[in-house]
């Protein structure tokens, strides 16, 4: 049995940053550039605890007959008047995701990321954004598959 509940993120703290930690692992096989867990943790679990509380953040974890098995998590971006789309207000930023490797395959993050965007769009969020590695060909055709369009394009250059 599959279920998907709200949870916070600091009475969750241990289970969401050891998801985080695997993400990152498997960040970094697809960028070199990616910070190490251990070096970032603290600081980016503050920043997810900080959005959900004064972001209307919203994170979900997927139960997997009652074990934990993967989570998402995403917040409330309001756009300003420095933004050159159209639209004006809140929009849904995704901001992480995951799913334990043993339960892959059972449809856990398209249920994850389908009560997330629902939850958003229920209080009228119109866009919702993502970024996500140029070679992290799963996710991007996941994301094409869900409706989502590659927007931009981030250039990037390290100088020594």
């Amino acid at each position: 049995m599959i279920e998907i509940l709200p949870v916070s993120i600091r009475d969750n703290y241990e289970v969401i940053s050891g998801f985080m930690h695997l993400l990152h692992l498997h960040e970094y096989d697809l960028n070199d550039k990616t910070a190490a867990w251990k070096d970032i943790e603290t600081s980016y679990m503050r920043h997810v605890i900080s959005m959900q509380g004064e972001s209307e953040g919203l994170c979900l974890m997927a139960y997997v007959n009652s074990v934990p098995a993967g989570f998402v998590f995403g917040y409330v971006e309001e756009q300003d008047d420095s933004r050159i789309e159209i639209h004006e207000g809140k929009e849904l930023y995704v901001s992480d995701g995951f799913v334990l490797e043993e339960y892959r395959r059972m449809g856990i993050y398209r249920m994850l990321n389908a009560a997330l965007e629902q939850h958003y769009i229920n209080q009228g969020v119109k866009r919702i954004i993502r970024f996500t590695l140029m070679n992290n060909t799963k996710i991007r055709q996941f994301l094409e598959e869900e409706g989502y369009v590659v927007s931009r394009l981030l250039y990037e250059k390290w100088v020594e």
